[in-house]
């Protein structure tokens, strides 16, 4: 096993802690890929070396600083790549890390019985084609004909699944920076089951991100939504924007269709998370302009509520709906 998938299990006020987190990583390895809000990738090739550890070791001394250092425990799964890593933190539990081995036939067992949705990049449209056809294991899509598997789902995405079903993974841990995105979280006193107190927190959420992105003259290209629940489970979901921007008004917009969604129903809500990411210089990025003059009177507003706020304090200038 070379790469860990470490999911750090974070109190509710998330962002201060993650980039300590992945710096304690980064002592083992500079091979460390981001995943906000909670986890990340390491490639531990050059490590198991350099320590003279395997993975499963390496990943109980890291679960030992974390606990340590930051108060943080953590689940992390185990594998020869990201793909099984992945696979393998579905199956860990705190204090006891799951591993693939690398050898093919245990790749094989680990995955023969398992949905084809479990692969990461499998929806369920693509799990529905195949189960109609009896492809519902990722063993049996290994076993049958690659030329089946192309009409069914495509040339290129039938290689990719006949070939990530066979544990064959060509991805690889792409070093980045937490500092590439930045998040807004909205957590409840209480668990929540009001929605428009949700979509209030989104409002909220989303102004906050617009306002931090046009300080540092950034534009997002992505908005994610986490939201958690009482039982500290959580459902994740992002949509790639029209255009970047860091108009407070589309980000709202984005955040509640991510929200709708989900069709939360009596859902207990512990916190609400916005991330913006993919961010850019403003000064790079394209506008398409309208004819709607109402458009172009809440940007101008926007320039002015964003001076008043740096003068008077963030709650200088607030929605209506947040102003109690």
């Amino acid at each position: 096993m070379t790469v860990l998938c470490v999911r750090f299990q974070l109190p509710p006020m998330y962002e201060a802690a993650l980039p300590g987190l992945l710096g304690l990583l980064e002592e083992f390895t500079p091979v460390v890929e981001a995943l906000p809000p909670d986890g990340a990738l390491a490639d531990l090739r050059g490590a198991e070396r350099y320590f003279g550890r395997d993975a499963v070791e390496l990943a109980s001394v890291i679960r030992v600083r974390a606990l340590a250092l930051h108060g943080v425990d953590c689940v992390i799964g185990a594998g020869p790549g990201p793909m099984l890593a992945r696979m393998a933190l579905r199956d860990a539990r705190p204090g006891l890390t799951c591993a693939v081995p690398g050898e093919p036939d245990a790749v094989a067992g680990f995955l023969a019985e398992r949905p084809v949705t479990a692969l990461p990049g499998v929806g369920a449209a693509t799990a529905r084609t195949l189960d109609e056809y009896g492809l519902d294991t990722l063993g049996r899509v290994a076993a049958a004909p690659l030329p089946t598997l192309q009409r069914l789902v495509g040339a290129k995405s039938g290689r990719e699944l006949h070939e990530k079903a066979s544990g064959v993974d060509r991805s690889r841990v792409v070093p980045n920076a937490i500092s590439r995105s930045l998040a807004a979280e909205r957590p409840f006193d209480r668990d929540e089951l009001d929605p428009d107190r949700h979509r209030r927190a989104l409002l909220s959420a989303a102004g906050e991100l617009g306002s931090r992105l046009r300080a540092l003259g950034k534009v997002c290209r992505t908005l994610t939504l986490t939201v958690r629940y009482s039982d500290r489970s959580g459902t994740t979901r992002s949509r790639t924007l029209a255009e970047p921007t860091a108009h407070s008004a589309a980000l709202t917009g984005v955040a509640y269709a991510l929200y709708e969604a989900l069709g939360l129903q009596r859902a207990r809500v512990r916190a609400l998370a916005l991330r913006a990411e993919g961010l850019g210089p403003a000064e790079q990025a394209s506008h398409q302009l309208t004819f709607d003059p109402v458009d172009e009177k809440v940007r101008r507003i926007e320039e002015v509520a964003d001076r008043a706020r740096a003068r008077f304090g963030p709650r200088a200038v607030m929605p209506g709906t947040l102003a109690a």
